[in-house]
């Protein structure tokens, strides 16, 4: 499964690492998809697929 057909299926991509902290011990928060809390900062952050880059 691509990275598209993850984003637009309503399945979670999982975030390994907080990227403020670089905790790991990260829970699915909220309703929307890709939001994430972090048990060690106690921040909740949001993750969404924007695109692919076009390179030539």
């Amino acid at each position: 499964m691509s990275a598209a057909d993850v984003a637009g299926s309503g399945e979670r991509v999982t975030a390994y690492y907080c990227p403020y902290c670089a905790g790991e011990d990260l829970r699915p928060a909220g309703e929307r998809h890709g939001e994430w809390e972090c048990r060690g900062c106690t921040r909740v952050f949001a993750v969404r697929f924007i695109g692919l880059a076009v390179r030539s």
